[in-house]
């Protein structure tokens, strides 16, 4: 039977099972933003803890376009519960940049894996990149929303230049996240010839 470059039902129904996954690994970490003196540390372990479920799905990417849809499903997602267009806009570049990744690797090295899933946590800056982008008007959603001592504490954590600082900690975390990942799942990276 002649491999196709075209997603298949099974390509489709991976994508799905695996952004689940990851979304809810995310969201589970995610509720420690209750606490705004952690934000600058869940950028790290965000893509630790993702690393997992991630790297198992690593081992079914054979495709351009799983990596895409998955970013623009996590932007969807976010979008909907309040991130604006901002945080969409980068989880869908960051997955549609993961899958460009792979390519030179032909879908086998863990090299061009481990730079892919690089990218694709670098897209998880859209969760906090409304503080930076999105003007006074986010501070002050946050402030009715969640009190004006916590929007305080939040903005004295995240300032301006947290936006770079925070795309650096978020290379760490996918690098440590992508190597804990591997070594958690070895076998299934030697079933899929991810080398």
């Amino acid at each position: 039977m002649e491999k196709t470059n075209k997603l298949t039902g099974k390509d489709l129904i991976n994508v799905g099972i695996y952004s689940a996954m990851t979304l809810a690994v995310f969201f589970t970490i995610g509720l420690l933003t209750v606490l705004p003196v952690l934000y600058p540390l869940l950028l790290f372990l965000f893509p630790f803890f993702c690393g997992i479920p991630m790297m198992l799905y690593y081992t079914k990417i054979e495709k351009f376009g799983m990596l895409t849809i998955t970013g623009i499903l996590m932007g969807i997602f976010f979008f909907l519960i309040g991130y604006t267009w901002i945080g969409f806009a980068f989880w869908a570049a960051g997955g549609f940049a993961a899958d460009l990744m792979l390519i030179p690797g032909h879908y086998q090295s863990f090299k061009f894996t481990l730079l892919s899933y690089v990218f694709f946590s670098l897209g998880m800056i859209g969760c906090p990149a409304p503080m930076w982008f999105a003007g006074q008007a986010y501070w002050d959603n946050i402030n009715d929303s969640m009190g004006e001592q916590y929007a305080s504490s939040l903005n004295s954590m995240m300032p301006p230049w947290m936006f770079w600082a925070g795309m650096g900690i978020l290379l760490v975390g996918s690098i440590c996240g992508s190597l804990l990942g591997r070594k958690m799942l070895k076998k299934h990276f030697q079933r899929a010839g991810i080398v």
